[in-house]
């Protein structure tokens, strides 16, 4: 089965805040597929987590279109909370969360039913958080 690695990050500054995400698409070997950096306005670190998730799915799904749902999608976030929500650890009890946790369920049900999701330090996702950073910067 082929596989595809994506990392993900959001971040907001204030928390609520000016808020953007990171993504970047690697194939098995590590070689990045795509990068999206995005400014998402004003939110929350946790939703600004979700968004980029989303987001990335999303791009993903242009990418390899049908294909994706046969393909293995490790997604390696620093979010502990959102992988903990999302592996069933952790119940999602904040609303605006429930409506992005939703969301994400759908997308898996859809387009990607392979998926686990894997919490990394945040040393480990440096390129993803660079473009939240980025996207952020440049919307202030």
């Amino acid at each position: 089965m082929e596989k595809i690695i994506i990392y993900t990050d959001g971040g907001a500054r204030g928390n609520p805040g000016p808020a953007g995400i990171g993504v970047v698409i690697q194939d098995e070997n590590g070689e990045t597929l795509k990068e999206v950096s995005g400014y998402i306005g004003e939110t929350t670190n946790n939703q600004a987590e979700y968004e980029a998730l989303v987001h990335a799915l999303g791009e993903a799904k242009k990418i390899f279109g049908a294909k994706l749902r046969e393909m293995q999608i490790e997604v390696r976030m620093d979010s502990e909370l959102v992988v903990r929500q999302l592996s069933g650890l952790y119940k999602v009890k904040e609303p605006g969360l429930k409506e992005q946790f939703a969301r994400v369920a759908r997308i898996r049900l859809e387009d990607a039913p392979n998926i686990i999701f894997t919490h990394v330090r945040r040393e480990k996702n440096k390129q993803a958080d660079k473009l939240v950073n980025k996207a952020i910067d440049a919307a202030q």
